[in-house]
């Protein structure tokens, strides 16, 4: 899907052993919500054998997408639960996402990467570096100086390295708790089990 939003690919690793079956409560466990911290980010990240590079290189996922206010309603309307926002949201952008998403909306979507969020590109970390991220996760990429430099670095650029880059931590991100033995299976057609 990817590769047909904007032309980046990346030769994925094969001979992949995969489980015969998914549960969706698994993912809540293993995923980091749109509310962390830069230190539960890069923890959670590390526990995951990713780096710090591969954290803030796909963040820049967010630039296709959408996600429902209730992802990200506490930033606009209780941050701290006293009825504040958060400090380190763009005001303008702020006052956009309030009049998109009332207290409380479970139900609205909202583009996470306004204007382009059909296409893979860079504009995600443009949106960041001005404090525009959609969510917190986002925001706290600035609080880090190994993210914050490759925001920086990647803002503002058509076709720099934010490309090869999530090309190499996908593959990094392919080989997290890889199964071994005769654990899984390895698929013939990667959509469905043998």
């Amino acid at each position: 899907m990817i590769s047909q939003l904007r032309g980046l690919s990346w030769d994925v690793e094969t001979g992949r052993r995969d489980g015969r079956i998914s549960n969706a409560t698994e993912t809540f466990g293993n995923l980091i919500g749109p509310t962390a911290n830069i230190s539960t980010l890069v923890n959670g990240w590390a526990r995951k054998g990713l780096s710090v590079k591969d954290l803030v290189v796909l963040s820049g996922g967010h630039t296709i997408g959408t996600s429902h206010c209730s992802s990200f309603n506490e930033r606009l309307y209780n941050f701290t639960g006293k009825g504040d926002a958060d400090p380190r949201l763009d005001s303008e952008y702020m006052e956009k996402l309030k009049l998109k998403c009332k207290p409380g909306d479970q139900k609205t979507l909202v583009e996470m990467d306004p204007g382009s969020f059909k296409t893979v590109d860079e504009s995600y970390y443009t949106l960041v570096s001005k404090r525009r991220g959609l969510f917190q996760s986002d925001a706290a990429l600035l609080e880090n100086k190994e993210t914050r430099d490759y925001i920086f670095s990647q803002a503002g650029k058509t076709f720099g390295s934010f490309f090869k880059d999530f090309g190499v931590s996908m593959v990094n991100m392919g080989r997290i708790e890889v199964l071994t033995g005769k654990s899984g299976e390895i698929r013939k057609v990667c959509s469905r089990v043998n």
